[in-house]
């Protein structure tokens, strides 16, 4: 099989023309097969027992493996105590900065990937640091192109001069698991060529292996540790497993596109499926700009707050609407187009949330909007935190003491990173247990919300999140929402107008926010089964405020006439005052509603019109009725006894009935 290079064409400063010539290649810079043959099958999944057994016969590779990894970060430990005793602040030490990140790209993938992390919390990680580790996103040393070549066309059976038109002289950009190339198909179609690096899957597979046992060896010597550390490896493990797969990749980007491709400020590349095999990856090129280089996207009038704030209501779909999620959202996977668009990259790590832990991460928002933490605490039950025969008692009050203070002021206030510290710390004290599922949901949030405070400092990710959580508890037809709504407005019978409000307001400025949508559900759930406690609240609240209308246009009757002929006015009773604030809710709701994107006020009329045929309409109208008729019949006999004068021994039998009657009217 002939391997080629490349020559430059004067016609393109970026791009050049493929040309082969026969060279050689090392067999050592060849497949990356090895032993992976021994534990990765044809649909190269993650198989950990595989790997245990292989590496457990090989001491050699994993002792030295280990050698290298402790030489390496005791070396960069021992520097920054040396540093601390001469008085040197290794947080201002650029070279210490550099020197982590030397060390990290040296460790390979599953290192970098940690310092791409800490590379997006600049509320934890120095500015220097910071600015080294940033580098690892796609600056990471490249390998050479006639082994990327050599790859394309293994992968794809043909050379790349018969699929590519252009291909530019070095990849342009490097990252943990592969490069990058810019071409052009034969039809002139600017593409994206993502190579795979070589001896990934040994060097990635012996890392996993270590990270395991140690996990493994870490929760058994420390038994304050609760959380699964070996099922949060397999997570991971299993993420990049798919991560090295090119072909999962380009089917989950196709996903990807169904679900959120639809949002009109979300972009996601097209895949060349002819193109494309495990280990080369041909998808469209997209121009643009890291979300995170404020100055060029602002140049280009791009308002990098808006993009955020677009990524934050995409990751609550992805978390809680298909529950689909991109696991790895660093910058490098973040640009911001020309046309105001962000365009979603690298679609390797991906990961999925059940249907039952989405409903129950948004249940437990709306617990703990509501202050309710014995729901809160159940809430961690069904989530897999905590075992179900938990003794709660104890956890119940902690969750009041951790976050009732940090909720005095407001949700919006706080950031996702304090809720995690906070619960973290809590962690300790209970038998929590982080499931593996949601560990990637953090590194994925915390690192959005990085992204965001690099931005604006004062971004709060809840306040963005909560409208599209409103939106939700408001239009999703599930059981599970209708019941969180339910506790959510009701609270001892009584019905809390001002929690109805706020989900209106905040809910009119969620995206695809459907008044009409809102209102048809409403009334859907209103005469549904489901729906008869609010029925039974809304007569019993017409009853209680036509019997004190009419209560009040007697009184203001009477004044006047009492007046006129010289009569003492009566004393205005005490349940006529502060009385009116149903109807103030009422038009306040009624504002909130113009107020909304869509709203048309015709077609409350329609919603009107097609009700007043409903038989549940009528049966109201009876009951209404019937209970009005109840409290004028019980008032006019309690007046009658008022004024009924009998002998003292029957008083006491009086005094009783009046009281009954009074309380049933």
């Amino acid at each position: 099989m002939p391997e080629f290079t490349v020559s430059p064409v004067v016609e393109s400063p970026d791009l050049i023309t493929i040309k082969t010539q026969p060279i050689h290649i090392p067999q050592s810079h060849g497949e990356d097969l090895g032993p992976i043959s021994d534990f990765a099958p044809e649909s190269w999944s993650y198989n950990p027992e595989s790997i245990e057994e292989y590496y457990s016969k090989r001491f050699l590779a994993v002792l030295h493996r280990l050698i290298s990894i402790a030489l390496q970060s005791s070396w960069f430990f021992l520097s920054l105590w040396w540093d601390k005793l001469r008085g040197i602040n290794p947080k201002d030490n650029r070279k210490r900065a550099i020197q982590l990140r030397e060390i990290l790209t040296r460790l390979g993938p599953a290192y970098i990937k940690i310092g791409q992390a800490l590379s997006t919390r600049p509320d934890l990680v120095p500015p220097y640091y910071l600015d080294e580790l940033t580098s690892l996103q796609d600056h990471i040393p490249s390998f050479p192109n006639e082994i990327a070549y050599r790859f394309i066309e293994e992968e794809l059976g043909e050379s790349p001069e018969a699929i590519y038109a252009e291909i530019s002289p070095q990849p342009l950009a490097a990252a943990s698991l592969g490069q990058v190339y810019k071409g052009k198909l034969k039809n002139g179609e600017q593409v994206a060529i993502k190579v795979q690096r070589p001896d990934l899957i040994r060097r990635i597979t012996l890392d996993i292996y270590l990270m395991r046992n140690l996990a493994s060896w870490a929760q058994q010597v420390f038994k304050f540790i609760r959380s699964d550390l070996v099922s949060i490896t397999d997570e991971l493990a299993s993420r990049i497993f798919e991560e090295i797969n090119y072909i999962q990749e380009g089917k989950n980007a196709e996903k990807f596109a169904k679900f959120y491709g639809y949002l009109p400020e979300i972009y996601v590349p097209k895949i060349y499926w002819k193109y494309t095999g495990r280990r080369v990856l041909t998808m469209e090129w997209i121009e643009g700009t890291k979300l995170t280089d404020i100055q060029k996207v602002q140049a280009k009038g791009i308002n990098a707050t808006h993009l955020v704030e677009v990524g934050v209501q995409c990751s609550l779909r992805q978390l809680l609407e298909h529950g689909f999620f991109h696991a790895d959202p660093h910058p490098g996977n973040l640009l911001a187009m020309d046309n105001g668009q962000l365009a979603y990259l690298d679609f390797g790590m991906m990961s999925q949330i059940k249907p039952y832990q989405r409903y129950g991460l948004i249940e437990a928002v709306v617990h703990l909007v509501n202050r309710d933490f014995e729901s809160l605490a159940y809430d961690y039950v069904k989530l897999d935190f905590l075992q179900p025969d938990t003794d709660l008692s104890p956890i119940i009050p902690a969750l009041s003491q951790v976050f009732g203070n940090a909720l005095g002021a407001s949700v919006a206030e706080l950031n996702f990173k304090s809720i995690t510290d906070q619960m973290s710390a809590m962690m300790y004290e209970f038998p929590f247990r982080v499931p593996a599922y949601y560990a990637l949901i953090i590194r994925s949030m915390v690192t959005l919300e990085g992204i965001a405070i690099g931005i604006d400092p004062n971004f709060k990710v809840l306040s963005k999140a909560y409208p599209y959580v409103a939106k939700r508890l408001l239009t999703d037809p599930s059981q599970e929402l209708r019941t969180s709504l339910k506790n959510l407005l009701f609270k001892d019978g009584s019905f809390r107008w001002n929690r109805l409000e706020n989900l209106l307001r905040n809910a009119k400025d969620s995206q695809e926010y459907d008044i009409d949508i809102v209102l048809e559900q409403a009334t859907e759930f209103l005469f549904s089964e489901r729906g008869l406690f609010i029925r039974e609240y809304f007569i019993d609240e017409v009853i209680h405020a036509a019997d004190l209308l009419g209560r009040r246009t007697w009184f203001t009757a009477s004044t006047i006439v009492r007046k006129q002929v010289g009569l003492a006015v009566e004393e205005t009773p005490s349940d006529f005052k502060n009385n009116g604030q149903t109807t103030e809710h009422l038009k306040n709701i009624l504002k909130i509603l113009q107020e909304t994107p869509g709203f048309d006020h015709m077609h409350l009329v329609t919603i009107a019109t097609k009700l007043l045929v409903k038989p549940e309409i009528k049966q109201m109208g009876q009951k209404i009725v019937e209970g009005l008729m109840q409290k004028v019949v019980a008032r006019l006999i309690y007046n009658l006894l008022l004024d009924w004068d009998k002998p003292q021994d029957r008083k006491s039998t009086i005094s009783l009935t009046k009281k009954s009657l009074y309380i049933a009217s």
